[in-house]
């Protein structure tokens, strides 16, 4: 075992569902848009352009900073980034710095809390391509996402384990989908991870350094880049040296961290006021407001369908969207009248891929009349589910890689087992709960 205890926090950048961009009605739909065609004096940094908040992307802010038990600023500002990368035309970014908007949460998981340390609002900046043309290198800029809203969600230290660090990230983007503020697409980049590393040889003792993985898009990368550089700075420690404070990158192909640029720290970026913005300022009822928007999160639903009775496999599949928890819980509420009981409606559920488009009407007459099917129990799924993935580690390794649609093959391989098509649902959530392990 390790002499040492991991030290995790993360920064994590989520582009928000707004019709307009952050600080100018430039529309924030860029997404597959030709470069440079949603842009203006504003987000392209123009001398004289003023910026104007977006009210929206204001409001999801706070309601992702309640829906983590955060507690919001009556009295917040914007302030004025500095930094100079050719992506970013002003030569700063608007952002929070003293008064974000919301500070002080948490999320649990498990018996696990990692805390919030604060949740803010800015500006998302351009984004590079690098080229190669005949006889020279050039870098072409797209400001097509510059002023996008960017919500950021900043933790504070926890000792968590690669694993942890996963779930944690599973979670939260789990609660910032049913708050449906983002999709949070790792895939477009509308959200965006980076995990800040460093150990200790005794809890409570924090490191004088850190390391920071930044441009993590899947949450398998971000285990395996913590598992790395738990070895990394392990054996540096263990030599008797400090890891350099510094920013590093993940390299898939060769499962390795590597060197970047020497981390910045706060004073780096000169921080002062934003002088074109005014101070906001929220009463008790503005909070109220916000708090009563806030719809049903997966923590609840999970405990009232714990109480139906089902099994983890069948809550994960039922909390996979909030439409999804939502119709079954409809469904619910209307069997009671039917003598239909919880564990029948989501075993039909379970066991058929269609009913995500279906009324609660509709999935109950199915339920109704839909005769006793003959089908695998639970554990005898279980037991097929793991010879067939030990018996296919070629497809594992794509499904790990990010190519889901293969687990269509193995639902194939699965059914040729029994000889028989069916138990769709059950073995989707059972072979994508092992493989997600």
């Amino acid at each position: 075992m390790s002499r040492y205890h991991n030290v995790i926090g993360f920064e994590i950048h989520v582009q928000l569902k707004t019709e307009s961009k952050m600080f100018c009605p430039c529309s924030a739909r860029y997404f597959g848009a030709n470069p440079n065609t949603h842009v203006c004096p504003t987000c392209l940094g123009l001398p004289g352009a003023l910026p104007t908040p977006n009210a929206k992307a204001i409001e999801s802010t706070i309601r992702a900073g309640l829906a983590l038990g955060c507690e919001v600023n009556k009295k917040t500002k914007f302030d004025r980034k500095s930094y100079f990368y050719p992506d970013l035309p002003k030569g700063y970014q608007i952002s929070q710095y003293e008064l974000p908007l919301c500070r002080e949460g948490k999320l649990s998981f498990g018996e696990t809390d990692v805390p919030i340390r604060r949740v803010h609002i800015e500006e998302d900046t351009g984004k590079m391509f690098h080229d190669h043309n005949p006889g020279k290198e050039v870098t072409l800029i797209d400001f097509n996402r510059s002023g996008v809203p960017l919500m950021e969600i900043v933790t504070d230290i926890a000792y968590l384990s690669s694993t942890e660090a996963r779930l944690f990230l599973k979670k939260l983007t789990r609660v910032l989908k049913y708050l449906d503020i983002s999709d949070c697409s790792m895939e477009t980049g509308s959200m965006r991870l980076e995990v800040n590393i460093s150990l200790t040889p005794e809890i409570g003792l924090v490191p004088d350094y850190k390391v920071e993985i930044k441009n993590l898009n899947s949450f398998r990368f971000v285990e395996s880049a913590i598992d790395f550089e738990i070895n990394r700075q392990s054996e540096i420690l263990n030599s008797g040296c400090k890891p350099v404070q510094e920013t590093r990158g993940w390299d898939e192909k060769k499962k390795a961290t590597f060197s970047q640029r020497s981390k910045e720290h706060e004073y780096d970026y000169r921080y002062f006021p934003e002088p074109d913005i005014p101070h906001i300022e929220w009463t008790d009822k503005d909070i109220q407001m916000f708090r009563s928007k806030l719809p049903a999160l997966p923590d609840i639903y999970e405990d009232i369908f714990t109480k139906y009775g089902l099994d983890k496999a069948t809550i994960e599949m039922l909390l996979a969207s909030r439409p999804r928890a939502e119709l079954f819980e409809r469904c619910v509420m209307l069997g009671k009248s039917h003598d239909i009981p919880p564990t029948d409606i989501a075993s039909f559920l379970r066991e058929n891929s269609f009913w995500d488009k279906r009324t609660p009407e509709e999935v109950l007459s199915c339920v109704k009349n839909t005769p006793e099917a003959s089908c695998l129990s639970a554990e005898e799924t279980g037991r097929m589910v793991e010879t067939i993935l030990s018996e296919n580690p070629e497809l594992v390794s794509l499904y790990k890689s990010g190519r889901h649609k293969v687990i269509e093959v193995l639902i194939g391989r699965c059914n040729k087992m029994t000889g028989r098509a069916g138990d769709l649902g059950r073995l989707r959530t059972a072979l994508t709960v092992a493989l997600e392990r």
